[in-house]
């Protein structure tokens, strides 16, 4: 990685977060609420994956609209999150094939 990439990157970053603050301030909570949770159990390519930035251009087409936040993605965050990973391996995955040696067991 180049001091470019990493310049670069911080520049996506900064936009990202702009986008994010230009939100109304109960999608800015939920959106911080939902960044926390799939970082901590997020999929392996949640930083530089689209699923930070579709997440913002969902909200962004919800205000738009004229919707609460919870009425697009519910009164479960949590569950709407692992809605969004479902088919992607996550960390937790990773760690858990790491201790058993068996692929997919944290599936089961």
């Amino acid at each position: 990685m180049s001091i470019q990439d990493i310049v670069e990157g911080k520049k996506q970053w900064r936009a990202h977060v702009a986008r994010v603050k230009a939100l109304p301030p109960d999608y800015q909570i939920v959106y911080k609420e939902m960044q926390k949770y799939l970082f901590k159990i997020g999929p392996v390519s949640l930083p530089d994956g689209p699923l930070l930035p579709g997440i913002v251009d969902f909200f962004e087409e919800g205000v738009a609209a004229g919707k609460g936040v919870l009425g697009l993605v519910g009164t479960d965050v949590a569950a709407f999150c692992d809605d969004l990973i479902k088919d992607s391996p996550t960390y937790a995955d990773a760690y858990q094939e790491a201790i058993t040696g068996e692929p997919g067991a944290a599936r089961k």
